[in-house]
């Protein structure tokens, strides 16, 4: 019996591993499943998973130039305003030593029990295929399980956290389904990234604007001069140069210099902040390739899996996919929370409360998020607002966090999204309500949830579908 359980287990966690934490791979078989459905020639099938994964390869290969950088950047702005993280006794790599398998387990578990809901229930209509998120959400629920429940052994750890990983998988890109046809009008695609709920905050509050078509950050009419400025990828290295140019002024100078040698030796830190913002909007314009090829390929092939396997879903993708809609909201959106971050962190240091880290990769990918969506319900004030929402999350989230995660993985609450915080005290705040034995309460109620809000809104389809019918039917009479 023992045999038979590694055996099951050492299956999940290599597919865990080796599928869905590698997401080229994942997109490609999903790519070559989808036109194989499709009964596509031969060369349509290796071409299209080819080129849909090569896609992913050149997204991440644009993240990696970018967010170098932004780890530098971050780095340097630390030293310039006196930030360190607090001490702790343990760190992630303590936690993910210990519970990588659980982890590993929960991931994969969590899939298939989401493809089972996506299966049943039509208004599930996403499929989450963001990996490195799902590693991430698998994380920081274990995390959070572990803190509630200390005495919790591996199996109910994987079966809990296993429910409450797929509800969040099945529900988040619903969620966002409002505004995401608000972005992507053609409904090809969901949003599967752990900003949903800044993004969602930013929709609501945005309507405060009005829609404002004209204000469209895509569509700002700007003097002669500055014209330059429409240009994203001029605008976004002109920005992230003076806010590193900034930095590097400001802080010690031994922390610019070795940042400055890990490019070249002998580099002189301002020519390394220059530099950093070409590679920067460099970066940004090889993620933005990426994307588009292997949207290009994915979404198409998706219909042999919709047609065929899963009916009427679609592909619930990235954050990045929603950038090529309004990249001059997403450079706003980043600069917006940037600024507002670090207003709080000197606030924060001020009054004795908590030293901040600034977390510029999150900054960018979360501000960027919410800024698309709120330049879609009110043009440049709510990409704006999006990103001076995403700052304020940000920091109150980390400042909270960090306690609550001190006895797991505190780094959790610096490197999180603004979804991995609603997770993490969701989970925590039931703990008192259920008490310690009552841990199975947790997924029971978050599936329970899941599907009573799947089957409320397939009634509510059904209705809207028949109340249409009959009056297409007397147009046509």
């Amino acid at each position: 019996m023992d045999l038979v359980t590694d055996s099951v287990t050492n299956a999940l966690v290599f597919l865990a591993d080796n599928l869905f934490g590698q997401v080229p791979l994942l997109i490609g078989l999903i790519t070559l499943a989808g036109l194989l459905l499709q009964r596509k020639p031969v060369e349509d099938v290796v071409g299209g998973a080819l080129r849909a994964a090569v896609g992913v390869v050149i997204l991440f290969i644009g993240v990696e130039v970018f967010t170098g950088g932004l780890e530098g950047f971050q780095a340097v702005l630390a030293d310039a305003v006196g930030a360190a993280p607090p001490a702790a006794d343990r760190s992630l790599g303590d936690f993910l030593g210990s519970h990588g398998g659980t982890i590993a387990l929960v991931l994969t578990l969590a899939f298939l029990a989401h493809v089972v809901l996506v299966r049943l229930f039509t208004a599930a209509r996403y499929l989450y295929l963001t990996g490195h998120l799902m590693f991430w959400i698998s994380t920081i629920v274990v995390a959070a399980l572990v803190t509630a429940a200390p005495g919790a052994g591996r199996p109910t750890l994987v079966l809990c956290g296993a429910g409450v990983v797929a509800a969040y998988w099945t529900l988040q890109p619903v969620w966002m389904r409002p505004l995401m046809l608000r972005v992507m009008p053609e409904d090809r695609f969901g949003f599967a990234h752990t900003s949903s709920l800044i993004c969602l905050l930013t929709g609501w509050a945005g309507r405060a604007f009005g829609r404002l078509e004209a204000r469209s950050t895509e569509q700002l009419v700007l003097p002669r001069r500055l014209s330059f400025f429409k240009d994203v990828n001029v605008s976004t290295a002109l920005v992230v140069s003076v806010l590193l140019l900034g930095a590097v002024a400001a802080a010690g100078p031994d922390t610019a210099a070795d940042r400055a040698a890990e490019m070249d030796p002998g580099l002189s830190p301002w020519v390394w902040a220059l530099l950093v913002g070409l590679r920067f909007a460099g970066g940004i314009a090889i993620l933005l390739f990426g994307v588009r090829m292997f949207l290009a390929e994915i979404v198409p092939a998706f219909k042999g899996l919709s047609d065929r396997v899963i009916p009427g879903t679609r592909p619930a993708l990235d954050a990045p996919t929603v950038f090529p809609a309004a990249p001059a909201a997403v450079m706003l959106g980043f600069v917006a929370a940037t600024a507002v971050f670090l207003l709080l962190l000197g606030l924060f240091a001020a009054a004795g409360w908590f030293t901040l880290i600034p977390p510029m990769i999150m900054l960018f990918f979360v501000g960027g998020s919410a800024a698309v969506f709120g330049n879609a319900v009110a043009g440049w004030p709510g990409a704006v607002l999006g990103g001076a929402l995403t700052g304020v999350v940000l920091a109150v989230g980390q400042a909270l966090t960090w306690g609550l995660l001190a006895g797991t993985a505190p780094e959790l609450a610096t490197l999180a999204d603004p979804d991995w915080y609603a997770i993490a005290w969701l989970i925590a705040g039931m703990r008192p309500l259920i008490g310690g034995a009552a841990i199975w309460a947790i997924p029971v109620v978050a599936l329970v949830t899941t599907v009573a809000v799947l089957l409320a809104l397939g009634r509510r389809e059904r209705r809207t579908a028949g109340e249409r019918t009959p009056a297409t039917e007397s147009e046509q009479g």
